[in-house]
Formats: structure tokens, C-alpha cells, sequence
């Protein structure tokens, strides 16, 4: 029998053998596996709904992803 950290190593070694659209596709069923609160999810979903708003009104400015990690590397920098 086949322990379970073997077969995680397994399925991984496999899963990274698969396209990039595949892995995709599984990552998104893997996700939607896993337990959610709606209700969590329900508030999340008005938080980019509210911050896509004030994005499209010009009251934020985008940020691109780079300076974004950036700045949360330099706030968690001890």
C-alpha cells in the first residue's frame, strides 16, 4: 500500500508534467474542492466589485504587481 506522502509526491511529479492550461484547470477543480464560506466569499467578492469601482472612476490608481509584492516584502522585512 501506497503511504499518502508518496502519493502527494506522485501526483505532484505528474501534475507538473501536465500543460500550463491543464494545470490550470486542475488548480481551479482543486480549489473549488475545498471548503468555503460563502458568506466570506460574498464579501470578498464586494470588496472587488468596490475596489474595480473606484478603479474605473479614477479615485486609485493601478499599481503593477512588481511594486505591489515590493511593498508588502518591504512592510514584512523585520
Amino acid at each position: 500500500m501506497v503511504d499518502r506522502l508518496t502519493l502527494l509526491e506522485s501526483l505532484e511529479a505528474q501534475a507538473l508534467t501536465l500543460t500550463e492550461a491543464e494545470r490550470s484547470h486542475l488548480l481551479e477543480r482543486l480549489v473549488s474542492s475545498l471548503d468555503v464560506d460563502p458568506d466570506m466569499e460574498a464579501a470578498w467578492d464586494r470588496v472587488a466589485e468596490q475596489r474595480e469601482a473606484e478603479l474605473a472612476a479614477g479615485q486609485v490608481s493601478p499599481v503593477p504587481v512588481s511594486e505591489a509584492l515590493a511593498r508588502i516584502r518591504d512592510g514584512m522585512a523585520p
